[in-house]
C-alpha cells in the first residue's frame, strides 16, 4: 500500500466528515447540547403547522429514544415553529458556520438528501430520520445515505460530472481556510482519484456496491463514519 504524503488524505475521508460535521453543526444550532430532566418534557405539537409523527412511531423508525426525541424536537421547534425548514431558511443556517466561504452550493445538495420526498421542505421526521442515520445507523445505512448525496440526479449511480460538482461545493463552502490552496484544475484531480480508487469495473460511473466496497476497504473513512456515534 502506497503511504500518502502528509496534507493528501483521501477525499473520501474528507467529504464523510464534512457531512457529518455539517449534521452535528445543525444539531448543536438547534438546540440540542445537552439532555435535561424534566418530568413535565413532553412532546408539544400545539403551536407548529406541520404536526410531527408521535414519539412511538418515531422511536420505532429510528435509533433514539423518547427522550432523545423529546429534546431534539424541542430544539427543532424553537429554531422552526413552522414545524417546516425551507431550503433557504437551511442555506442561511448552514452558512452561520462556513462565514469566510459561499456555503449555498452544498447546502443544496445537503437540503436535498434530507428532504427524500422532494416536498422542497425538512419537516422533523425527515430531520431525526437522516441524523440518526447518521450519528447511530450501520456501516451500510451511513454509506447509502452519503451515496444519495453525490448522486445528484438520483438515477443510481457517480458519474464524474456530480462528484465535481459536490467537491467544487465543498471548495467554495471551505473558502479561505481550504488547505492546501487549491488551484484550478485541484478539484479534477480529486474526482480522478476518487474514480481511480472507485470505480472498480472501469466504466465511468461509480454505482452503490462499488461505492460501499470502496469505502469499507479505506480505514481513514470507517474511522470517519464512527466520529460521531452516540454524540446525544
Amino acid at each position: 500500500m502506497e503511504k500518502e504524503e502528509p496534507g493528501e488524505s483521501s477525499l473520501q475521508a474528507v467529504v464523510v466528515v464534512l457531512l457529518c460535521c455539517g449534521a452535528v453543526k445543525m444539531l448543536h444550532l438547534l438546540g440540542v447540547i445537552s439532555v435535561e430532566d424534566k418530568a413535565d418534557d413532553d412532546l408539544e405539537m400545539t403551536t407548529v403547522c406541520h404536526r410531527p409523527e408521535g414519539l412511538d412511531q418515531l422511536e420505532a423508525l429510528t435509533n433514539f429514544n423518547k427522550r432523545e426525541l423529546q429534546v431534539l424536537y424541542r430544539g427543532f421547534k424553537n429554531e422552526c415553529p413552522s414545524g417546516i425548514v425551507s431550503e433557504e431558511t437551511f442555506k442561511q443556517i448552514y452558512a452561520q458556520f462556513f462565514p469566510h466561504g459561499d456555503a449555498s452550493t452544498y447546502a443544496h445538495y445537503l437540503f436535498n438528501a434530507f428532504d427524500t420526498a422532494h416536498s422542497g421542505s425538512i419537516k422533523f421526521e425527515d430531520f431525526v430520520t437522516a441524523l440518526s442515520i447518521l450519528l447511530r445507523g450501520s456501516i451500510t445505512e451511513k454509506l447509502q445515505w452519503t451515496f444519495n448525496l453525490y448522486d445528484i440526479n438520483r438515477d443510481g449511480y457517480i458519474n464524474k460530472e456530480e462528484m465535481t460538482d459536490i467537491v467544487r461545493a465543498i471548495y467554495d463552502m471551505m473558502g479561505k481556510y481550504t488547505y492546501p490552496v487549491l488551484k484550478n484544475e485541484a478539484p479534477k484531480q480529486h474526482v480522478e482519484a476518487f474514480f481511480l480508487k472507485m470505480d472498480k469495473n472501469r466504466d465511468g460511473v461509480v454505482t452503490l456496491d462499488e461505492f460501499i466496497l470502496s469505502c469499507q476497504e479505506d480505514e481513514n473513512i470507517m474511522r470517519s463514519l464512527q466520529l460521531f456515534e452516540n454524540v446525544i
